[in-house]
């Protein structure tokens, strides 16, 4: 960003807009997925999270999930409070490893 732009700012109202755009449906991002021809390991339950995929040079194409939105849908849907949410999540997602496709974890550094 430049100028003004860069002045006015406001990370709080990019990470707003991300939380209400519409996300994809698992049978769309399948099709995607089929349509570019990678295999991409997508974790059952959080659709909702999901919220892109990463790419590098001679390396798969990984699933991309956000940790506080797996923390808002593990409460919402399921009930749990914050800190047995986290420690699902921590215990079950961040702490799997399912191969080189295992998908990455995102958390938000906002100061």
């Amino acid at each position: 960003m430049v100028g003004k732009d860069k002045e006015n700012f406001d990370p709080t109202d990019v990470m707003m807009r991300a939380k209400t755009a519409p996300r994809l449906s698992r049978e769309m991002l399948n099709d995607y997925l089929n349509d570019i021809g990678e295999p991409v390991l997508l974790m059952d339950g959080f659709d909702e999270a999901f919220i892109g995929i990463s790419q590098r040079i001679n390396e798969p194409m990984l699933a991309v999930y956000g940790y506080d939105e797996m923390v808002d849908l593990l409460m919402t849907r399921d009930g749990m409070d914050d800190e047995e949410a986290m420690e699902f999540i921590d215990y079950n997602c961040v702490g799997a490893w399912v191969g080189e496709r295992t998908p990455i974890i995102v958390r938000s550094i906002l100061f």
